[in-house]
């Protein structure tokens, strides 16, 4: 790690009277709720503060400090909802927002799927998951990482001849919700990160790629010169790049980019999409949908995770649970609405997913097993564009990767097109790496598939 990324002590969000005081604005917007005659009610608050410092070229672009509160209030009278939201944490701008709810609701349709979760699902325990690691950097060891970190990527091949800046980013927060069921939870977190973008060239053209890092404590980021360094790397590769002719290849999707695959498939399985009857995957519980072997699970309690929560956004208690066993579909991803429209029951999953994980699946150790697996194919490590029916689950994405003859890498492709059908695609997954990129809430290896189109010339 660099002397550059190093940790400073910062409890703003951790210490007892911070969560003590937003609890009770959200005690007084339960209360004036209920003083109302609501049924049922439900508070959120957020606070944050952050640090976004931005160089280019050696020279500071932009500097952004945030700090950001808001609460917001959902009522119930009966199965008729309102809701509404404040920037203003004082007693009366709280009661002011709860009156404001009740008054919408007076005019909204009742809807009979409206409604606080099933009481009996909320979180009764609340595990420590290492989420909060503060960094409050000086505004110097900012813009040190960051120039630091554009400089080590100008100076890796002299084929870099421009840089889009290197950024250096500090996020903490402080989460707390409550509803009328008696439910208090709260969460503060932290977010680090550190990325830059860079531009090659040479005879054949330019070319620009990036690299990041990011992790809840920063002293588990990639050092600057580290992340600079696989930005030119993986910059330089794409020069020289050519068109492929049309035809139908294996295609091995890079760690990086293979979580979209993951991502589409969320969406075919996420309780809107259902009983909207807006996905591709009507009624597969318990169906094959997935490759023989494939298991995409959720774990919700790895420590210091991006996507570790103890709690859903309406407070149900989560679960490490398999989506996926064996290729057979084992539930839905869904919040209490969706599961009273489907006459199911919550997931947990009111605001997304929790780690959800794709396990590594043959004999393939990385991404260059992988390669030698295919033999001859496409690698795709970049995908442009969003051409995606989630209805259909037809899928075509502009692409740029590398060629691969022999299970290596013989030269870089670009203005290609990569298409199929997500269904046949999920069926046909024939290994996934053990490269899994940790760097977001869907965690994957490299995908490889046994054929999709692959169109260019």
């Amino acid at each position: 790690m660099s002397s550059v990324i190093a940790p400073a002590t910062s409890d703003t969000f951790a210490d007892a009277a911070a969560r003590r005081r937003l609890a009770e604005v959200v005690e007084i917007a339960l209360a004036e709720a209920k003083r109302l005659g609501a049924s049922q009610a439900e508070a959120a608050i957020n606070v944050s503060q952050g640090l976004s410092v931005t160089v280019r070229l050696g020279e500071v672009e932009t500097v952004e400090h945030t700090r950001d509160k808001g609460l917001g209030v959902t009522v119930y009278f009966g199965q008729r909802s309102g809701s509404a939201s404040t920037t203003d944490l004082s007693a009366a701008a709280v009661r002011d927002s709860v009156r404001a709810a009740c008054a919408i609701a007076k005019y909204t349709a009742e809807d009979d799927c409206a409604g606080l979760a099933d009481p009996a699902l909320l979180a009764r325990e609340f595990p420590e998951l290492g989420l909060y690691h503060p960094w409050n950097p000086g505004m110097d060891q900012a813009i040190a990482a960051a120039r630091e970190c554009e400089a080590a990527a100008r100076a890796e091949d002299k084929r870099i001849t421009n840089s889009e800046g290197a950024t250096l980013s500090t996020h903490a927060g402080l989460e707390v919700y409550g509803n009328s069921h008696g439910f208090l939870g709260h969460q503060a977190a932290t977010r680090h990160g550190l990325s830059v973008s860079v531009i090659g060239q040479d005879d054949s053209g330019m070319q620009r790629d990036y690299w990041y890092t990011v992790d809840r404590a920063p002293g588990k980021l990639e050092s600057p010169e580290s992340v600079g360094r696989e930005a030119a790397r993986r910059t330089v590769r794409r020069l020289g790049g050519r068109k492929l002719a049309t035809g139908k290849w294996p295609v091995v999707f890079e760690a990086p980019v293979a979580d979209s695959l993951l991502s589409h498939f969320v969406g075919a399985v996420r309780g809107s999409s259902l009983y909207r009857g807006a996905s591709f995957l009507p009624d597969s519980l318990g169906k094959p949908v997935f490759a023989s072997g494939v298991r995409l699970h959720e774990q919700p309690h790895l420590p210091g995770a991006l996507g570790s929560t103890a709690f859903d956004n309406e407070g149900v208690a989560t679960r490490a649970r398999d989506l996926v066993r064996d290729g057979v579909l084992q539930g839905y991803v869904l919040d209490s609405y969706s599961a009273r429209k489907l006459k199911l029951q919550s997931t947990g999953n009111a605001g997304g997913v929790h780690n959800l994980t794709l396990d590594p699946l043959g004999d393939a150790a990385g991404l260059d097993a992988l390669l030698q697996r295919m033999g001859t194919g496409l690698l795709v490590t970049e995908l442009i564009g969003f051409g995606v029916n989630t209805v259909t689950g037809d899928y075509s994405r502009g692409a740029a990767g590398f060629w691969v003859e022999g299970g290596a890498i013989q030269y870089p492709v670009e203005e290609i097109t990569v298409a199929g059908n997500l269904r046949d695609m999920f069926r046909d997954i024939v290994a996934v790496g053990a490269d899994v990129d940790t760097r977001g809430n869907l965690r994957t290896g490299s995908i490889l598939l046994g054929a999709l189109t692959v169109a260019g010339d």
